[in-house]
């Protein structure tokens, strides 16, 4: 009998965003200066004091196992974090502490899907989302966000995809990679659906520090007992505390699935690193402000970007309202020529920028909306400048196609 692989493993796509930051980072280390647009990672440090809650942990010996879902001071510090921030209720006991947000969201599959079991997507997605799913048994379904309603979606959208077989809904806010926030008035009909249809909310608030409105982050867990029931809020300490190294992601849901995904965990990694636990908590219960400015630095580099591509031909994006992402609607671009070739697709502009002009994008196929490219500006106002100069160049540098070509 011959030796087979796993035929879900193997129907598994690559992340396309770590395949171009690893391509970037290659050709940076042969010496070419390339600018990076590609990867979510602030490139601010860790602040001083979460480093050195981590340096006492491990001069304290604090360096064993511990509890599979976490450390008791950490789920204390998460609760307060939840009531202080978010204005939900979850005790100790209904928080399960992961190794980022990435393996919060897998449990939370493991945890609630049956083989068959359908979830929706609202499409842009994070291209992470379907392949977790799929990997858990389930089948993604995609409900596309409009152009004129800045890629959000509606309740009367989910309404026309819901079936007996739905199980879950994945919400993302502040958005990966559009960067729109779904008010209160958006989320609360969408919550009314959930309960409904009596069906799960994954709600993905990794971003929920990065807002530029003005407005107070919303979850949406927040709206009622029956909301909360159904949802599970997704968070963690990557983004918003510069922390993306460091592995901690968390989970707020009833007792029931926070068992359920304790023992998923217990049999797949166990817990936490014990030392980044102890330098979580020291930035959940330890000085906000330089998560504060932070987040001041991201609002001036989005306000910079955005500018600079409203000004640019052939692009549009919609002005970021969080997180740390533009949006790039490249539609009009790939109709034209570069060197008397025609584009045609994101992963073939991608390509020309980073051989060409030396910049790094992530083309969104992956996303759902294969037209689009997400540029991250989570790297400095400067690196912004450049990297923005030569996009500019690039687009100028296009023709459209000859009419003997569009004959052909």
């Amino acid at each position: 009998m011959a030796l087979t692989l796993s035929e879900k493993a193997k129907n598994v796509k690559p992340s396309s965003t770590l395949v171009i930051t690893a391509k970037a980072k290659a050709l940076k280390a042969e010496g070419r200066d390339i600018v990076g647009f590609g990867a979510g990672e602030p490139d601010f440090p860790t602040p001083k004091n979460i480093c050195d809650a981590a340096i006492k942990a491990i001069q304290d010996g604090f360096t064993n196992y511990t509890p599979a879902s976490g450390i008791n001071e950490l789920k204390e510090a998460i609760s307060q974090k939840f009531k202080r921030f978010n204005h939900l209720d979850y005790a100790a006991d209904q928080i399960v502490i992961s190794n980022g947000g990435k393996h919060a969201l897998t449990n939370i599959f493991r945890a609630i899907i049956n083989p068959g079991d359908e979830v929706i997507i609202p499409a842009p997605y994070w291209l992470s989302y379907p392949e977790m799913v799929k990997l858990a048994g389930g089948v993604p379904v995609f409900v596309y966000g409009e152009t004129a309603n800045n890629y959000k979606v509606t309740a009367e959208q989910l309404e026309k995809v819901v079936t007996p077989k739905t199980k879950a809904l994945i919400m993302c806010n502040p958005n990966n990679p559009t960067g729109m926030i779904y008010s209160r008035e958006e989320l609360k009909p969408i919550a009314d659906f959930i309960v409904k249809n009596d069906i799960y909310c994954v709600s993905d608030e990794m971003y929920e520090n990065l807002m530029y409105t003005g407005e107070e982050y919303v979850s949406m867990a927040s709206f009622g007992p029956e909301a909360y029931e159904r949802t599970i809020t997704c968070s963690g300490l990557s983004k918003s505390y510069s922390m993306t190294g460091w592995r901690v992601g968390y989970t707020g849901s009833t007792r029931e699935l926070a068992k359920v995904m304790g023992s998923v965990q217990s049999h797949s990694t166990s817990n936490v690193n014990s030392v980044a636990q102890k330098a979580a908590v020291e930035a959940l219960n330890g000085p906000q402000d330089e998560v504060e400015s932070m987040r001041q630095a991201f609002e001036e580099r989005g306000k910079y970007i955005y500018e600079r591509v409203a000004a640019m031909p052939y692009v549009t994006a919609p002005k970021p309202e969080g997180a740390f992402y533009l949006f790039c609607d490249f539609s009009e671009a790939l109709e034209l020529c570069y060197k008397g070739e025609k584009i045609e697709t994101t992963h073939r502009l991608a390509e020309i920028l980073l051989n060409d002009y030396e910049v790094a994008v992530v083309p969104c196929a992956d996303f759902g909306f294969p037209k689009h490219i997400r540029l991250s500006y989570a790297i400095s106002k400067e690196t912004i400048k450049k990297g923005m100069d030569r996009i500019e160049a690039f687009l100028n540098a296009l023709e459209a196609v000859k009419s003997d070509e569009m004959a052909g």
